[in-house]
């Protein structure tokens, strides 16, 4: 529903200020917080990470752990042929089938030479893994704990302030309706291009606050006059005079503090 009042730009400038006073003290709170959910976020992923590094380690610990089986079970096959081809050897009627069976014995031989290789490679390459495996398990339990003291030092923060900001909220929307579509509009597009979020300053020691950038004297009385809206033609915020801050901030204060202690 479009409003329908109109504000004088004394009454806007004052809303206007209110509702800064809301959403700055909204944003100090959050950045008590400070990168502690971002934390919690990067500790989370990199758990998911290690995690699947481990399942990887153990996969390829799974698949050499069968290839020793197998080369397990060539060496003993080997050895079970040598053995029937020794009995032949003993029954054979000539020099040539003895001859094939001593090939036959030396490949089997050789075989089962080649499996123990196999086995000793891959039982050092398992050895590898266990100790990737530990240092892995131990990086992920370290996360895990430090994972643990970030959600809870985060879930402390958070019961701390959660009733104070969901009042603060409210109270932003509330201040938000007694200002006109178009500024409402203004304020919200300075405040999100602002590294700090402030859309509406007062002057202080002539200068835009947080700016060292004097304003003329003529805009300076303007601004003091409240008559209109002015803009800082340098920062692009709103500009009020300091006593209209510190009436508006003074009695803010005041209903803030009241509104929570209730």
């Amino acid at each position: 529903m479009a409003r329908t009042k109109k504000y004088t730009p004394e009454e806007t400038l004052r809303s206007l200020y209110n509702l800064q006073f809301i959403d700055s003290r909204i944003d100090t709170m959050r950045e008590v917080r400070g990168e502690l959910p971002v934390e919690v976020n990067d500790l989370e992923d990199e758990m998911v990470g290690l995690t699947k590094r481990l399942d990887k380690i153990e996969e390829q610990t799974g698949d050499l752990n069968q290839l020793i089986l197998e080369k397990k079970n060539i060496i003993e096959e080997s050895k079970l042929t040598v053995k029937k081809y020794l009995e032949k050897q003993k029954n054979v009627r000539n020099n040539r089938e003895f001859d094939s069976l001593s090939k036959e014995i030396e490949y089997q031989e050789l075989e089962a030479e080649l499996a123990e290789k196999r086995i000793k490679e891959n039982s050092a390459r398992i050895d590898g893994k266990k100790e990737v495996l530990d240092e892995v398990k131990g990086l992920l339990k370290a996360k895990e704990e430090a994972l643990e003291a970030k959600n809870n030092e985060l879930k402390e923060i958070i019961s701390e302030t959660e009733r104070e900001e969901k009042i603060l909220i409210e109270e932003s929307e509330k201040a938000s309706k007694s200002i006109e579509e178009r500024f409402l509009t203004a304020y919200k597009r300075i405040r999100g291009a602002s590294k700090n979020g402030l859309a509406v300053v007062p002057v202080e020691r002539g200068a835009s606050g947080g700016s060292f950038i004097k304003i003329p004297p003529q805009v300076q009385l303007d601004i003091a006059a409240r008559k209109k809206i002015i803009v800082d033609e340098h920062s692009g915020r709103i500009l009020v005079d300091a006593l209209l801050a510190e009436e508006q901030t003074t009695k803010m204060t005041r209903k803030i503090n009241k509104v929570l202690s209730a």
